[in-house]
């Protein structure tokens, strides 16, 4: 049976001191970045997900982006070396968080560099977005660790935002969606949607019809409502000023062994 467990982080009262890259810095207002993180676990836990917290790590300020210290694949987690050297320290507890859930345990070493948020899993293929934050050797350590499991790994570049899942995320039939101003190639993909809003690129698959989406998304709601999706809105805007997004704040782990 599939698994629906999914990782999360609090955040660290050091928020507002998060990396920016392609936008410019806003300030942060930490009580409702933390009022928004509950919601947002809340909406996870109402849609039938078990919620595993990691240990909080309180100096690495982008540490509530979870998303970007592993990469799973069936039942194997490969802990990142993320590309920002600032954030090396956060995956100390993710590897202690995976491997109490009986997850084998891979690594990215040096010089390889990857985030998560570069990894776009659609079935067997998995998209990896070489760009700012993942680099030529963290791409074939990522097909080291998962083609001998079935993978099928595609690199894709990415140059206008942070992470590839910053401008491309897919729905449950594999369908690609993004905002055309923010993808490098949507050629790339075989089916490939344009949404009118760049938050609306991003969405959670919770499971059957419904899709985890930001609500400063609202004509991308409406568009994949109209397709018959059913859309969950929570408000992100916090963690959207230092370039996060909904599938940053949690790893969903959908294949883990009975």
């Amino acid at each position: 049976m599939p698994s629906k467990k999914a990782l999360v982080r609090r955040p660290s009262p050091r928020l507002a001191d998060g990396l920016v890259t392609h936008i410019e810095r806003e300030k942060v207002d930490l009580g409702l970045a933390l009022e928004q993180w509950d919601a947002y676990v809340e909406a996870l836990q109402a849609h039938g997900w078990e919620t595993v917290e990691v240990t909080p790590e309180d100096d690495c300020p982008d540490s509530v982006f979870v998303e970007d210290t592993v990469v799973m694949y069936k039942n194997v987690a490969l802990i990142t070396r993320p590309g920002a050297e600032s954030r090396r320290d956060e995956t100390v507890g993710v590897e202690e968080a995976v491997a109490r859930l009986g997850c084998s345990v891979n690594w990215i070493w040096e010089p390889g560099t990857l985030d998560g948020g570069d990894v776009l899993k659609i079935d067997d293929t998995i998209y990896v977005g070489r760009g700012g934050r993942t680099n030529a050797a963290g791409v074939q350590q990522l097909r080291a660790a998962f083609e001998p499991l079935g993978a099928r790994v595609v690199a894709v570049p990415v140059s206008k935002v942070l992470h590839l899942k910053s401008s491309v995320t897919a729905l449950p039939d594999g369908t690609v969606l993004g905002h055309i101003p923010k993808v490098d190639k949507p050629s790339l993909f075989p089916r490939f949607l344009s949404v009118p809003e760049e938050a609306g690129s991003h969405v959670v698959l919770l499971g059957g019809p419904e899709l985890l989406m930001s609500a400063s998304a609202p004509k991308t709601a409406d568009l994949l409502a109209d397709l018959g999706h059913e859309p969950v809105l929570v408000d992100i805007s916090e963690f959207e000023k230092l370039e996060g997004c909904v599938t940053c704040l949690s790893v969903r782990m959908r294949e883990l062994y009975a």
